[in-house]
């Protein structure tokens, strides 16, 4: 996304990956998740987001840790892992701990 926008990362995926960006991608954003992505923009804008990242850091990150936790013991990081590591030309790297 970040070199060559949408048309270059659906020309580095594969068409199965690309027929699904076009067919489930307008189920998956539709108007509820662009009013809340409005929202989010809204509370970057005007500083309640830092505000709260500010309170959470202050208060030792508790959620914000509980939440890596629990987000690195989901199915698709296990399977992911073990695909990546039957690949080595990827030059896989695993991430035990953010720092």
């Amino acid at each position: 996304m970040y070199r060559g926008g949408l048309n270059y990362m659906r020309y580095s995926i594969s068409d199965t990956a690309e027929h699904g960006d076009y067919t489930a991608g307008p189920r998956i954003v539709t108007e509820a998740t662009r009013g809340e992505m409005k929202k989010i923009l809204q509370e970057i804008q005007d500083g309640v987001y830092a505000e709260k990242w500010i309170e959470e850091n202050r208060n030792g990150r508790p959620t914000f840790e509980a939440t890596r936790e629990k987000e690195k013991g989901q199915l698709i990081e296990k399977v992911g892992a073990e695909l990546r590591a039957k690949m080595p030309f990827l030059n896989p790297v695993v991430v035990d701990k953010v720092a």
